[in-house]
């Protein structure tokens, strides 16, 4: 197989000799049961590179279990990963297998490495070296088959010095170890994401694919991308549903970057556009809740330019304050008169499906 039926086959983005290189050492060291360590900043796809090692080795017809180190609390990351007896501690009320138990055979991806801690850190090296543990409770010893791929967005080597994380579990850890750089060290791999992103959306949601201006396209390799890869697919999907020229120019993007100043960037957030047909009447509000945020913004604003008497200033906060179901009709309405009353327009402009957008309008008995 060669590098780029690599990617292909494992949805690796890229051109960048970086990303080849990584490709092409994954490919050699799949097939063997050694750990493997994937270092690199949140949002530049460490999972991504651990599902092509899982699905690329021996083990790809067993599980690959996931586990977010730094999402569980401390005081259950013990229990979730070796499992628990009945009776260990309060609310055990039945034996549970931990993380290990379930990817038996499989891969255990380890995200967020550097939040366990060293506690844990003890229990984990002990795993690596004799794969067997115990569960909490008890006294008989688990023996496990796994392979353990692990993802740290922190430095390693600085966790080690900083006596954060272990030495020895470090050393165990990196026999081979993945560096992939953030988004702004390869340029050259942003368009080919974007052409990527922009497809699967369009596709995904049935609407026409747009093109991107050349201004645009020089923005997004020239801006620095502190979210990397996470960031460019929410810039690209959010600047497609709001779109409704056909034509992303750079002002699309520039209030979903970063690109201004903090209170800008706090009036401007970027909203949430893949929305299931299940949350889509929550989503509609969300939006509302967002603009009463905006015009408060705004109230604040100009109190500070033209102060008012404590009777004025709450008779303006009686009159801004409006039900959401008033909202949500308004903000119907004005997507209609956007888009000229085209009322599929209107509903992809509102990210909802035209099913609850036709809904709404029976409903606020808008012809």
């Amino acid at each position: 197989m060669t590098v780029k039926e690599f990617q292909e086959r494992f949805g690796i983005i890229g051109k960048s000799k970086t990303i080849k290189d990584l490709c092409d050492i994954i490919m050699q060291v799949a097939g063997a049961d050694i750990s493997v360590l994937i270092q690199g900043e949140s949002g530049v796809g460490k999972e991504v590179f651990a599902k092509a090692i899982h699905f690329s080795s021996r083990r790809s017809e067993k599980k690959l279990i996931s586990v977010n180190c730094g999402a569980i609390p401390e005081s259950l990351l013990e229990s979730e990963l070796f499992g628990h007896q009945r009776g260990a501690f309060t609310g055990a009320v039945e034996s549970r297998k931990g993380y290990f138990e379930i990817a038996d055979g499989g891969t255990l991806f380890l995200d967020e490495i550097a939040e366990m801690p060293l506690t844990t850190q003890v229990k984990l090296l002990r795993v690596l070296e004799t794969r067997e543990f115990m569960r909490i409770g008890s006294e008989t010893v688990t023996k496990v088959n796994i392979r353990i791929i692990a993802a740290a967005n922190k430095n390693l080597e600085n966790e080690v010095l900083a006596k954060r994380f272990r030495k020895d579990l470090f050393f165990r850890m990196k026999a081979v170890t993945l560096f992939i750089p953030p988004l702004r060290e390869r340029a050259e791999d942003i368009l080919p994401l974007v052409d990527h992103f922009l497809e699967n959306y369009c596709t995904e949601n049935k609407i026409p694919f747009p093109k991107i201006s050349t201004d645009a396209l020089n923005l997004l390799t020239t801006y620095h991308w502190p979210g990397n890869i996470r960031e460019l697919k929410n810039a690209v999907e959010t600047s497609v549903a709001l779109n409704k020229t056909g034509v992303i120019t750079s002002r699309d993007f520039e209030n979903l970057l970063m690109l201004r100043s903090e209170n800008e960037i706090n009036r401007n957030l970027p909203v949430t556009t893949r929305i299931s047909p299940e949350s889509a009447d929550r989503e509609l509000i969300y939006r509302a809740l967002i603009e009463i945020k905006k015009d408060l913004l705004d109230l604040k604003n100009m109190a500070r330019m033209h102060p008012v008497t404590e009777a004025d200033s709450n008779d303006l906060k009686i009159r801004e304050i409006k039900p959401l179901v008033v909202l949500e009709k308004e903000a119907i309405l004005n997507a209609l008169e956007y888009t000229n009353w085209h009322k599929r327009k209107a509903a992809n402009f509102l990210a909802i499906s035209e099913r609850t957008f036709y809904r709404k309008l029976k409903e606020y008995g808008i012809e």
